[in-house]
């Protein structure tokens, strides 16, 4: 994990900045390793095709940022993956097994609770006809919604960030952003913001205990 130092005090309000796959939810490669088998294509071809091929990169980062609408990128990107890949709903069928990461909402939940803001910083992956945020029931959690595709900005740009603090409405210092991308940290860090890199959730929600002054129980 990664963070810059702060003094922590229980009892003042802090500003938690949650990033949402990965964060919010479990893991999602072996989802889509499990669902590449079931359309009949090579277990990586999901993570292969968003991430190496060049034209899907260019789809999903246009996606990321408005650019095109997910119905767009669902056609796009079903081309790629092959010939007899359905684009209808691609998104929404890819991500449909993807668990949200519960201990991690319940300390969302004891932290705003607690009087802390909470903000989503989230590169999107598309909001319609599938919206992965009400797909797992997070939306409501948060004060601040800060999703690229809205924004037009995606992490890591430093600009996002800066609008995320100027949202949130609390001094970066008394901040924490967390991610599973290390690679999302820095630019968070620069600002004063302290930064948690979630490779494990268990890990990432002890710490944020610690921080934050709450425990991770459900609020009724």
């Amino acid at each position: 994990m990664s963070r810059s130092t702060i003094a922590v005090d229980g009892n003042e309000q802090r500003g938690l900045i949650l990033d949402f796959a990965g964060v919010l939810t479990a893991s999602p490669v072996d989802v889509h390793r499990a669902w590449c088998v079931s359309e009949g294509l090579a277990p990586g071809a999901w993570r292969g095709t968003l991430n190496d091929h060049p034209e899907g990169r260019r789809l999903y980062t246009a996606l990321e940022i408005g650019e095109i609408g997910q119905t767009e990128w669902n056609q796009g990107t079903a081309a790629l993956l092959g010939k007899h890949v359905d684009p209808v709903n691609l998104m929404g069928r890819a991500w449909a097994n993807v668990p949200v990461a519960s201990r991690m909402v319940a300390l969302a939940r004891s932290a705003r609770a607690a009087g802390h803001r909470l903000a989503l910083l989230s590169n999107s992956f598309g909001l319609d006809p599938f919206n992965p945020y009400e797909h797992v029931g997070i939306w409501d959690l948060f004060d601040v919604h800060v999703v690229s595709e809205l924004v037009g900005l995606a992490k890591p740009d430093p600009a996002i960030y800066e609008l995320a603090l100027e949202l949130i409405g609390v001094p970066a210092e008394q901040c924490v952003f967390v991610d599973d991308h290390a690679v999302n940290l820095p630019p968070a860090a620069e600002l004063g913001i302290t930064t948690v890199h979630a490779t494990d959730e268990d890990i990432s929600v002890a710490e944020l205990e610690v921080l934050l002054g709450v425990t991770a129980t459900t609020v009724a």
